[in-house]
């Protein structure tokens, strides 16, 4: 029986084994979307405790605790953090089988050397220990990061941010690692709802020291902030929606729906397609100008619990896999914007275990030779990041396309403490890797194999966006 957790965690044969040592494990990190706040990376701050650096803002966590009962107050109420941190210790002994239980465990060898498995008996002592060590200079944020030796890594950032913090960081000469910006415009084409949007409007407006009242006025001041991003070394955008919009349009028509909504009325559901239609291809167009990568996530359905959305608001746990027509909508946007020359390098991210073939193939039409691998099926996001989850993902890939381009793992977390889910993925990979050359089904040549994987890991990605 093999102890849990060894250096040989998820590697089942010497194959393995030999390629996750020799090829993948020394490799440095490549992060390229996170939700890490810009301003603790700037300030290099200290978490007082295990609490602050592992439970604050982690709806993974709190949606486990919920399920073993345990009062919301412990989640994000007002419980000190000790007792918030002990009934998370108390629910982890439940969450066998769920990746929650690897990660835990994994993060608390490789940054705390903590080898003892959490439970409620052994809270305190676990506690004491990673909490006394966080407060230490080696165990700042930034300490944190180039422990797990990241090298890269991109937050997301609304258009409206003054990206303070990213241009003190570029002054930094003893920054351990390099952080960039990412282009995040969700709310800059959200009209959900008249008074929200008009609300971000202003924000816009301040930001840009504008007044705007038509389109294309919004549209020049979108395009300041995307220009500025540019001079703070942005090189990705991102976009978190349901689906993607594909609706015809005229440009007369989306004056006139800004008009609309400008004035404080409601648009109905065909003019707010068409405005999410309209933007979407103008970020796009922007993005390739500029020669950055676009990124879509696409799929969750948010918000799903309206009592407790009033209560805590978005992104605190309450949200779940869609089951959205994903295709044909895609297949419009891509080729609008192939047809005219301003398709930028593009990765798109499926939360739908269902639509993992259609994103695989999808991404082959438009592939056109003159950038390997322009369009991606991005890595297994949210839900789906977890063993079963990366390996369909990265089977579909590979039987429909070349898992070889591939440009692997990101964190997409909040967390500092969240990095070894790229030894998990990088694990997971050796092993598919090593059975199949074990089972005679790839041949035993060691050398390109572990070329491939890292390339996977590491220098795809640095090609790809040009770090």
């Amino acid at each position: 029986m093999k102890q849990f957790l060894d250096e040989n965690f998820l590697l089942q044969n010497g194959t393995a084994q030999r390629l996750y040592h020799e090829f993948a494990k020394d490799l440095q990190i490549i992060d390229y979307h996170n939700h890490l706040p810009p301003q603790q990376i700037a300030d290099n701050i200290n978490f007082e405790n295990l609490t602050q650096a592992w439970l604050y803002g982690d709806h993974y966590k709190w949606r486990a605790m919920r399920t073993n009962a345990v009062a919301e107050d412990y989640c994000t109420g007002s419980r000190s953090d000790y007792e918030k941190f002990e009934q998370w210790a108390l629910t982890v002994p439940y969450t066998l089988r769920n990746p929650l239980y690897h990660w835990t465990h994994l993060e608390l060898q490789r940054y705390f050397g903590i080898t003892k498995i959490l439970s409620g008996d052994t809270a305190r002592e676990i506690y004491d220990e990673a909490s006394e060590k966080l407060r230490t200079p080696e165990y700042s944020v930034q300490g944190l990061l180039a422990k797990m030796k990241v090298e890269y890594l991109c937050t997301t950032d609304d258009p409206a941010d003054s990206l303070e913090h990213h241009i003190r960081m570029m002054t930094e000469d003893n920054m351990p690692f390099q952080v960039f910006p990412a282009f995040r415009p969700d709310k800059a084409m959200n009209v959900d709802n008249a008074a929200s949007f008009n609300e971000y409007v202003g924000k816009i407006e301040a930001v840009t020291n504008s007044s705007i009242t038509s389109y294309d006025e919004y549209l020049d001041a979108l395009k300041q902030r995307h220009d500025f991003f540019t001079s703070i070394n942005c090189k990705v955008s991102d976009h978190g929606l349901e689906q993607v919009y594909a609706e015809d349009y005229t440009d007369a028509e989306i004056r006139a729906i800004f008009g609309k909504i400008r004035g404080g009325k409601e648009l109905d559901l065909q003019e707010n397609l068409k405005f999410k239609s309209a933007m979407l291809v103008v970020f796009a167009q922007w993005d390739h100008e500029k020669s950055w990568t676009q990124q879509y996530h696409l799929g969750a359905l948010r918000n799903n619990n309206i009592r407790m959305m009033r209560q805590l608001g978005p992104d605190t746990g309450w949200d779940s896999i869609g089951d959205f027509s994903q295709g044909k909508a895609l297949a419009k946007f891509l080729g609008r914007l192939d047809s005219t020359d301003q398709l930028a390098k593009t990765i798109l991210y499926n939360l739908n275990p269902a639509d993992n073939e259609m994103m695989a193939t999808m991404i082959g039409n438009f592939n056109d030779g003159d950038s390997g691998a322009k369009v991606q099926f991005g890595s297994a996001w949210w839900f789906l990041d977890q063993k079963d989850g990366m390996i369909k993902q990265i089977n579909a890939l590979s039987n429909m396309g070349l898992l070889s381009k591939f440009v692997g793992m990101l964190t997409d977390s909040r967390s500092f403490l969240s990095y070894p889910r790229h030894e998990y993925f990088r694990r997971i990979l050796c092993n598919l890797f090593g059975e199949e050359i074990e089972n005679g089904e790839l041949p035993n040549d060691i050398p390109w194999t572990g070329k491939i994987i890292s390339d996977i890991c590491y220098y795809n990605a640095k090609d790809y966006f040009g770090f």
